[in-house]
């Protein structure tokens, strides 16, 4: 069984909304979602740390939401007004670790050297 099991990708146009689920099998702290486009590094695009606190890129502040469902442990990334610049493979990571009254390891972005655990990832393309 996968640790961190991602879903809900897939094709919509530009305008549109996806909602990626990752489903993991441990216990999990800082949590992140990560996009890998290809020609460009991997992107740290949304985080949510164990005291509940989100904190997204620029590049997707006030488009993409990430929650988390406690009592089932599975972290969401809700995606809206796609661009075709949001295309790519989207991962979700996690810490294993508790840190510092619940911040993430590495920053309020880490970067994905700070994540030991991934998931195998789910495509995601945005039509113009």
């Amino acid at each position: 069984q996968a640790q961190l099991s991602e879903s809900g990708g897939g094709s919509v146009q530009a305008g549109g909304s996806l909602r990626l689920s990752c489903a993991a099998a441990k216990t999990t702290y800082c949590m992140g979602w990560f996009r890998q486009i290809p020609g460009k590094e991997r992107e740290g695009v949304a985080y949510y740390d164990a005291r509940r606190i989100t904190t997204y890129a620029g590049s997707v502040q006030g488009r993409f939401t990430i929650d988390k469902d406690h009592r089932e442990n599975i972290l969401y990334l809700l995606m809206d007004d796609l661009k075709p610049e949001d295309s790519g493979m989207y991962y979700c990571a996690a810490q294993l670790q508790y840190y510092d009254g619940g911040r993430c390891y590495g920053g309020p972005r880490p970067s994905g050297d700070y994540f030991p655990l991934w998931g195998q990832g789910t495509q995601v393309t945005v039509s113009s």
